[in-house]
């Protein structure tokens, strides 16, 4: 299976650059299981949900992980924090002048990020003062790359879910911007199963594939943690996974096993589905992971064919985008 097969046409003006005036003022596209669409607005989800229905959320919480620095000498230093480690250490991309090497030094304020090694593409750091302190004064939200401004306090609001609780993710599980509590309430009234878990989004999840061969690319890992309470709640429920990262964590838990961990779970299609009846999720980049995983979720043709439909009706796509609910 080729890359290429996942590509799709997407005019620039249709990324969206700053989130909706509400979080609910999203619109939704439904693609029901024959693949038929609807055009709705995201407030019209609660209509779409049922007593028997569990809506899963993932409430991971985004981390200031970007960080600016200089070396003694004066180059300027990036560090994208990707995992604390420890009290004084983390994981991190670092982009300089020149690959920094171990001893390379870095001033971020009053505080000192010293490189201990590399492992893969990333870098481990030492930093001098406690790593999540440290980001809280100093670190700004790691907007995507295809978000083109500065991050502000409007984006220190908005690209975290309201429900956001276990700090970690370095970037944001999107399905879940467009919730606010009123509408999770509407859900509850329904009579669903509102329900959390918890992954981490790592920075893989904005790394293109590298392979022509979709078999052939690894995914990155990340941590997700599934509490006992929610694996109850949805046994014998129709599930709704709200984000791709909620699905995966639901799935890795089945396949492997294990309520906890790391998972490096790639999805694509030929994949066989055991725990998720219903995707909410935002639109992917192509020849991306995520959008192949939503394939296996509908079948390609059937997302391709959406995906289409949502450019010639000018829906906004990718994080501060529109939302699409898909019934398996």
């Amino acid at each position: 299976m080729l890359v290429s097969e996942f590509d799709y046409e997407l005019p620039a003006e249709l990324i969206a650059q700053h989130p909706a005036s509400q979080r609910t003022a999203s619109r939704l596209l439904h693609v029901d299981a024959r693949g038929g669409l609807r055009d709705l607005n995201f407030t019209d989800l609660p209509q779409l949900v049922e007593a028997r229905d569990a809506v899963v959320l993932n409430d991971t919480r985004v981390i200031r992980a970007r960080l600016f620095g200089r070396k003694p000498s004066g180059g300027q230093v990036e560090l994208f924090v990707e995992r604390i480690v420890g009290e004084h250490e983390a994981l991190a991309l670092m982009r300089a002048g020149h690959s920094p090497k171990r001893g390379t030094v870095v001033e971020i304020g009053e505080a000192r990020a010293t490189v201990e090694g590399r492992e893969g593409e990333l870098y481990r750091v030492r930093f001098s003062d406690n790593v999540e302190r440290l980001l809280e004064r100093h670190g700004s939200i790691p907007l995507p790359p295809y978000i083109t401004h500065a991050a502000t306090s409007e984006d220190a609001e908005r690209y975290q879910t309201v429900y956001a609780a276990s700090s970690g993710a370095v970037a944001a599980p999107t399905a879940g911007l467009h919730f606010d509590q009123e509408m999770l309430e509407r859900l509850r009234a329904r009579g669903a199963s509102v329900q959390t878990l918890t992954l981490h989004v790592g920075f893989g999840t904005f790394q293109p594939l590298r392979t022509e061969s979709v078999e052939a690319h690894r995914m990155h890992r990340e941590r997700y943690s599934i509490p006992e309470s929610t694996l109850h709640a949805i046994r014998g429920r129709r599930v709704l996974a709200v984000g791709t990262t909620t699905l995966r964590a639901l799935e890795s838990a089945m396949a492997s096993g294990a309520t906890s961990g790391e998972t490096e779970l790639f999805i694509y299609p030929g994949y066989r589905f055991r725990v998720v009846d219903r995707l909410l999720t935002n639109f992917h980049l192509p020849k991306s992971t995520l959008l192949m995983l939503v394939c296996a979720f509908a079948g390609r043709e059937t997302m391709l064919h959406a995906y289409r439909h949502a450019v010639e009706q000018r829906y906004r796509f990718f994080s501060y985008g529109d939302a699409m609910l898909i019934e398996r």
